[in-house]
């Protein structure tokens, strides 16, 4: 501790250790004499006593009567020698929200763990004042204390109540207390623009500073934003928040005297999961509402909240669309639901999704509740396979930063701003190759699992084949004119082919894993991400260069040549941060795109349709049509569960054998022996018009009858 000290009885603290600082009282960081623990302590200035007592008081009566983990706990209240009062309260070593958003790797927004855990700790800790019927009046990041647990998670505390007042629902009041960018637009028309009213204010008012909080902490910026900042373009502020359409969450005038553009959607910049967007968006519509009549109640908000808090977060990624996705959904629900949750969000319908864990099929019944899903993470999703033939994804994950344009003139402070706003980009950049690099690792990963399945496919398809050939030929054998038809050469050279079929997709099989291998290594030797890094490092060391500049202000000849040297080196450095990003990361992942692409093409076909023509077409390699549902399944149900699902596959790939080998019989028999017929009727039905009716498919459910010319009617079941 060096500098200027200052003491209670019990705590001591120096003067340059400022944590806040407000109208009214300067917050530093304390210990307490005999023990060393770390406190903040709050001391009141001269203008804090030009206030009635009874608002002095307010702030020490609101603390003692909270007590939350999400409010920040006042220990003790002690006095300075100088009689000051002085506000003993717990050290958040964190720093505030605000601190955390203006770090640049948050430039546009924090992750979406992290917003979650600011979510819960704001609802919770705002649930704890509407309980003792508290309205806080000045919610604002600056005011959301950050504490960091010994597991290194968070818990956010909401502090300053120095603005707080008691006030039940029903209630209104008068006075103005916030900060202009979160203030609710009544509150800011006459505390900032100075227009008398005669209006009054609910506990409304926190809601609307709550929604812009949110916002802030979601996307790294205000939602509201004239054109050259709030604070330099007051009316137009006021005429952005008042004028905002319903369902709008946010307004930016980007040019002087231009229009306002609304939008109703998170940017696509901010870290948040199209998922959980999805859940948030209506929540900030209904809070960030000037009219008082149709914004949200605390009721409201705190259900909607806490719904969104209570879902758990199923990561999936979709195989042919390459495309991540996260679930919000009850952990109760059914897994039919999160089907449908799932066809929301992929486009996918529920009757063409396949999902896979771990390189395994996940076997799911439609009954199965959501909470028995296998733990997923953004690097270890569910894979979900479509059966759809039109699910290639053409469009990327990502949309490249926008960077600022490098100052032409010498300007210490412009320079700073400008390097600032570089390093967040930087960020972005790294944040998108990391992307990419896991969405690269999640693709040749799916693949391969996929691979791997077709290749059991083909041993079991092989298998099958078999059987069914010696069950079939030990029927046959059972009658002497079959018997003759079946030895002919005409059925022999097409018996063959079924197996051959299989073994020529299998050759291709491997040829898509030889790819797949050449790729991943690729991969693997990829080192982007690593060059990016270094880039950052360098940029953020001129930046904290600059940062020394700015403090220093007029700077000497030789510091002024330094500066333009760095300046030189932080644009090479940012020229190369765009190539590596846009020639290596966007090229390699393309790469691995095309490459699944043409993986998925239809001309890649699997053994049936190698063998059967356009019989066969139920199945394409990687879009393959879902086998029917298996009846019994349930009435209404759209899916069938797990292990009947298996079912239906082979018994799809049993009777296309089966159908196909009858048909080849059929086309090679001697008419002038006999005739196939399809029992299970008084009147058999001829297998011509049978298979005429449907379309080469035949119901093998039923007898095949030979009847002989001389009468002779054996029935042979398959």
């Amino acid at each position: 501790m060096s500098g200027i000290t200052a003491s209670t009885i019990s705590y001591l603290w120096s003067v340059d250790d400022v944590l806040g600082q407000g109208a009214t009282a300067s917050v530093y960081k304390a210990r307490h004499k005999r023990s060393g623990e770390l406190v903040a302590v709050k001391v009141f200035n001269i203008m804090s006593y030009n206030r009635p007592h009874q608002v002095q008081m307010r702030e020490f009566e609101m603390l003692r009567k909270l007590n939350h983990s999400n409010i920040i706990k006042l220990f003790t209240v002690e006095e300075l020698p100088s009689k000051q009062k002085v506000l003993v309260m717990e050290y958040c070593s964190g720093g505030s929200l605000l601190s955390l958003l203006e770090e640049p790797e948050n430039a546009f927004g924090l992750a979406e763990t992290e917003f979650l855990t600011v979510l819960q700790c704001i609802v919770q800790g705002m649930n704890h004042l509407r309980e003792n019927g508290v309205v806080h009046r000045d919610i604002k990041p600056g005011n959301i204390m950050r504490q960091v647990g010994e597991d290194g998670r968070s818990v956010y505390k909401l502090t300053d109540f120095g603005a707080a007042r008691e006030l039940e629902d029903d209630e209104k009041f008068v006075s103005i207390y916030g900060t202009e960018e979160y203030l609710h637009p009544d509150m800011y028309e006459r505390a900032v623009l100075r227009k008398p009213h005669h209006k009054s204010y609910g506990v409304s008012v926190d809601l609307w500073s709550i929604g812009v909080t949110l916002y802030h902490a979601a996307t790294g910026s205000l939602p509201f934003t004239p054109y050259e900042g709030p604070r330099r373009n007051k009316p137009i502020m006021f005429k952005i928040t008042t004028e905002k359409p319903m369902g709008a969450i946010a307004g930016i005038q980007r040019r002087e005297g231009g229009p306002i553009d609304w939008s109703y959607h998170l940017p696509h910049s901010c870290q948040l999961s199209q998922g959980l967007r999805v859940q948030l968006v209506p929540v900030l519509a209904g809070i960030m509402e000037a009219d008082q009549e149709k914004c949200w109640c605390f009721d409201q908000f705190f259900t909607a909240t806490t719904d969104v808090l209570q879902r758990q977060a199923v990561h999936l990624f979709s195989l042919q669309q390459a495309m991540a996705h996260c679930i919000y959904i009850h952990h109760y629900n059914t897994v039919s639901i999160f089907f449908e949750e799932v066809a929301s969000q992929t486009g996918i319908g529920v009757q063409q999704q396949h999902h896979m864990y771990l390189g395994h099929d996940l076997l799911l019944e439609g009954s199965m509740k959501v909470v028995n899903l296998p733990r997923t993470s953004p690097s270890q999703p569910l894979i979900l396979l479509s059966y759809a033939t039109d699910e290639a994804n053409t469009s990327l994950p990502f949309r490249e930063p926008e960077s600022p344009v490098i100052p032409a003139r010498f300007d210490v402070m412009a320079d700073y701003n400008f390097s600032k706003i570089v390093v967040g980009v930087v960020h972005q950049y790294l944040r998108i190759v990391r992307l990419l690099h896991t969405h690269r690792e999640l693709l040749l990963q799916g693949y391969y699992s996929y691979i791997m399945k077709l290749r059991n496919e083909c041993r079991e398809a092989l298998h099958s084949i078999a059987m069914v050939t010696i069950r079939l030929q030990s029927c046959l054998n059972a009658e002497h004119g079959i018997r003759t038809l079946c030895l002919s050469p005409q059925v022999h050279q097409h018996l063959p082919l079924y197996s051959a079929g299989i073994q020529e997709f299998q050759n291709r099989l491997d040829q898509l894993q030889i790819e797949q291998a050449k790729l991943s290594e690729t991969l693997a030797n990829d080192k982007s991400c690593q060059k990016i890094e270094m880039l950052l490092q360098k940029i953020t060391a001129i930046h904290q260069h600059y940062r020394k500049d700015r403090l220093t202000g007029k700077l000497a000849y030789n510091d002024e040549q330094i500066h333009k040297f760095e300046k030189i080196h932080l644009s090479s450095h940012i020229k190369r941060v765009k190539s590596l990003f846009r020639e290596d990361c966007v090229q390699r992942y393309k790469e691995v795109l095309d490459s699944t692409r043409t993986w998925n093409r239809s001309e890649q076909k699997t053994p049936n349709e190698k063998v059967f023509g356009d019989s066969g077409k139920e199945e394409l390699l990687f879009n393959r049509k879902k086998p029917p549902e298996v009846p019994g399944s349930g009435k209404g149900s759209h899916l069938p569960a797990g292990g009947e699902r298996r079912k239906s596959v082979e018994e799809s790939h049993r009777l296309i054998i089966i159908n196909n080998y009858i048909r080849v019989l059929y086309k090679h028999m001697d008419r002038e022996k006999g005739e196939f017929f399809i029992g299970g009727s008084k009147q058999p039905s001829h297998i011509a018009a049978r298979l005429r009716e449907n379309s080469g498919s035949l119901d093998l459910a039923l007898p095949i009858i030979f009847i002989k010319k001389e009468g002779f009617k054996p029935n042979l079941k398959v």
